[in-house]
């Protein structure tokens, strides 16, 4: 049961997706964005980007770590490191690895013209080829949402995924102890998930439910 419930909150996690080019705004002045990540009231583990920019280049890191532990055993844990390389606003290489589910993933693929292409996992972690469109955004948080945006490259196999995004407009939120104003986006894909960015399009929480188990996104500041 353990497995099942958080093999589903992965895959809501590597549903979200960015903008076609990278959204400069959305990149925090700190160069950091972090989360801890809550499984009801109960620490699950952080989420953390780092960005460094060299005039046109972009470097987005990503390094997930969730685990769950009873008692000294550890129940479940989920790693994921990813690299993103932007240029003039454009994905131009993407390198991942994945523990999910004791199997190891990856994907590392470049941009050659209108395609992604390189190599990436099926779900058992068996090497297959990808050739992609290049204006699927990676599955990647930080960049935002566009509204009508339908398919997105997942960053843990390189594969096409759908999605459907909804404007929900704005709303109040408490982030780091401050109440501020925040563009509100629901995600619907094998699972709903809220999502809100502040005024500079920084990603700042997240929020969704699986089989009963509530999973939060906390920013650390703001």
């Amino acid at each position: 049961m353990i497995r099942m419930i958080f093999a589903s909150i992965i895959l809501a996690a590597a549903s979200l997706g960015s903008a076609p080019a990278a959204n400069r705004e959305a990149v925090p002045d700190a160069g950091t964005i972090a989360f801890d990540v809550y499984r009801g009231n109960s620490p699950f583990g952080t989420h953390i980007l780092r960005f460094e920019e060299n005039g046109d280049e972009l470097r987005v890191t990503t390094d997930v770590d969730l685990r769950v532990r009873i008692g000294p055993i550890t129940a479940f844990r989920y790693e994921h490191d990813s690299v993103e390389v932007y240029r003039d606003g454009e994905l131009v290489s993407l390198q991942t690895s994945t523990l999910k589910d004791g199997e190891r993933l990856s994907v590392d693929i470049s941009r050659n013209g209108d395609v992604y292409s390189g190599q990436g996992s099926d779900e058992d972690g068996n090497t297959r080829p990808v050739s992609l469109p290049s204006s699927l955004p990676p599955s990647s948080h930080w960049g935002g949402y566009a509204v009508g945006l339908d398919t997105v490259l997942n960053t843990e196999t390189g594969a096409e995924m759908p999605v459907t995004i909804t404007e929900l407009g704005q709303t109040m939120i408490e982030v780091g102890g401050q109440t501020i104003e925040a563009r509100h986006v629901r995600l619907e894909g094998s699972l709903t998930l809220d999502l809100w960015y502040d005024a500079n399009g920084e990603w700042v929480r997240s929020e969704f439910s699986v089989r009963g188990q509530d999973i939060t996104y906390v920013r650390r500041d703001v």
